[in-house]
């Protein structure tokens, strides 16, 4: 796979412009994207358990996973890296046939994982709740209208504040709090995400509100299938010291993702 390349199929074969743009016309479909390493999946029962309950949510069908399973393992390195990306939608419905009986196929797109650890997080609190947020849905505008909104901030994404002012979710990544070397998760609606289902087996902790003042919070840290365990160094105005968050538990958090074994896919 040559770098920043993505190939896609669509049930095992090529994908045909009437079905990309189906896709990208009508918009209605969900997804999750996976690490795979050297034909390994961390978390793939998760990943395969979203697909699942999110495709009975939208189109009241529930995926075969073995089929699922395969469509990705044709796109799947035998060695190496790479991203995988599982949608699944209906080419055959649009905007005025929405209501109809639905045969979701399933889309897998690949590209190149990324070189080396990704960077720590400055970020910039927005107002803002994902439109049914216990699905991973392809509809992102909302959470990359305020992606955009931080960066033309001068940030690198934005974390979400809910009605009742506590902090959710980043805009496609989970947060997490560390006090007293103990991680806490939010409280309230929000996606949650497979990195950080993986990183609370494996560390425990509690879910509390906590709010933009950060109020008792030693570190903050976002959690991501395709980054694993980033420090966030900033939200707002105040700031966290990579060496001290990690030394608040930020890099035992980051250790005990990796250490998760990966399943076959």
């Amino acid at each position: 796979m040559n770098e920043g390349v993505v190939v896609a199929e669509l049930d095992g074969r090529a994908v045909t412009d009437g079905e990309w743009q189906a896709l990208a016309l009508t918009n209605y479909g969900h997804f999750t994207t996976m690490v795979v390493e050297d034909g390994r999946v961390r978390g793939l029962g998760l990943h395969l358990e979203r697909l699942e309950r999110d495709c009975e949510v939208l189109f009241g069908v529930r995926p075969d996973r073995d089929r699922v399973r395969d469509f990705a393992r044709r796109m799947a390195p035998a060695r190496g890296a790479a991203v995988l990306r599982v949608t699944l939608f209906d080419p055959a419905i649009d905007l005025g046939s929405i209501g109809g009986p639905a045969e979701p196929r399933v889309l897998v797109t690949a590209r190149p994982a990324g070189a080396g650890p990704a960077g720590p997080l400055r970020v910039r609190t927005a107002r803002h709740r994902r439109e049914l947020p216990q699905v991973k849905s392809v509809a992102l505008f909302g959470v990359l209208r305020q992606r955009r909104l931080a960066q033309r901030a001068g940030f690198d994404d934005a974390l979400f504040v809910d009605g009742d002012g506590g902090l959710t979710e980043g805009a496609t990544w989970n947060v997490g709090f560390l006090r007293g070397g103990e991680p806490v998760w939010p409280r309230g609606e929000y996606l949650r995400g497979t990195a950080m289902t993986l990183v609370r087996a494996a560390c425990g902790g509690g879910e509390d509100r906590v709010g933009p003042e950060l109020a008792g919070v030693d570190a903050v840290f976002a959690t991501n299938a395709t980054t694993g365990v980033r420090t966030v160094t900033a939200v707002d105005g105040r700031s966290f010291d990579v060496r001290a968050a990690d030394a608040a538990g930020v890099a035992r958090l980051r250790e005990a993702f990796l250490a998760v074994p990966g399943e076959r896919l």
